[in-house]
């Protein structure tokens, strides 16, 4: 009888088998061996080979844990949403969520992360890499997280991205009950769904709350001096006719190609009736009352005056 060919499998699963996809294939140990020897595949770990030598990619790193853990493992943490899209929050460790982390070896560059949950149901039923949903994901991580605020930061990135929405991320933080910082996520998705698309802005939007400022425009289209088009953080008109522009700098805006990108960004922008300031995320969070007196000395009057 005539095996079923394993090159299907491989190409779905870039390039990445387990030793019991194959043996359900009718390739038994021996024809492994052979061919690790002659040096057509790869062992990666002590269940998983890739018909592929040297270096692993990215992706059949993420393969090679979900397939070693085996059962009904998926992937999942910030691994599971740079695979649905997310940019700019790579990690090399991959996170794979399992049921019980001591039924296999530990391999190096992956965590596997321990959950009762059943991944049956934290599961994107659409792709052929077992992997939780975005909206899963993004509220798992968050929850575990140490810091609040990159919990926080996370869900506004796979909005904004456009990964999801907050309707969706509100409906999963019911569907996860019990979830830890369950109350912060659903204050911090409101805001979102009221047209906060980044952590920037919703540290705006509760400065403005705690000094009873106007809120402002936000995301406001303008054209630079050279006509392309640019958005800004947050404008406020000033009883003078002069607009008052805010840009809130993460860390992100710190390295200095992003800081010198933004100083030409904030020149071309500037004009006579316009007046352009920055403050950065963490003075909105520790330091409000200096920035409040800044643009209060500017001009923006409070909503109480």
């Amino acid at each position: 009888m005539t095996r079923p060919s394993w090159r299907p499998l491989a190409a779905a699963q870039e390039g990445v088998i387990s030793r019991r996809q194959l043996l359900a294939l009718g390739y038994d140990w021996t024809y492994v061996r052979r061919r690790i020897d002659s040096e057509r595949w790869a062992s990666r770990t002590e269940y998983v080979v890739s018909t592929t030598t040297g270096p692993p990619s990215w992706r059949q790193r993420v393969w090679t844990g979900v397939l070693h853990a085996g059962g009904d493992a998926i992937v999942g943490g910030l691994t599971a949403l740079e695979w649905h899209g997310l940019r700019n929050w790579h990690r090399d460790e991959v996170t794979i969520l399992v049921d019980d982390d001591l039924s296999f070896e530990p391999i190096e560059g992956v965590n596997f992360f321990r959950t009762r949950r059943p991944r049956a149901l934290l599961r994107n039923p659409r792709l052929e890499l077992p992997i939780a949903t975005v909206e899963a994901a993004a509220l798992l991580f968050g929850g575990y997280e140490r810091s609040a605020r990159t919990a926080q930061g996370l869900l506004a990135a796979v909005v904004q991205q456009r990964l999801t929405t907050a309707q969706r991320l509100l409906a999963e933080v019911e569907a996860l009950r019990p979830l830890r910082r369950a109350k912060l996520f659903r204050r911090v998705l409101l805001e979102i769904a009221g047209g906060s698309q980044s952590l920037a802005e919703i540290d705006v939007i509760r400065f403005c709350r705690r000094f009873n400022l106007p809120k402002p425009n936000r995301q406001v289209r303008r054209r630079d001096a050279s006509g392309r088009l640019r958005f800004t953080d947050c404008e406020w008109l000033l009883p003078n006719g002069t607009v008052l522009v805010l840009e809130v700098d993460g860390a992100f805006h710190m390295e200095v190609e992003h800081w010198e990108d933004d100083l030409a960004r904030q020149r071309s922008l500037t004009r006579p009736e316009r007046i352009i300031v920055r403050c950065t995320a963490r003075e909105l969070r520790d330091e409000p009352e200096r920035v409040f007196r800044d643009l209060v000395n500017l001009g923006l009057i409070g909503l109480s005056a």
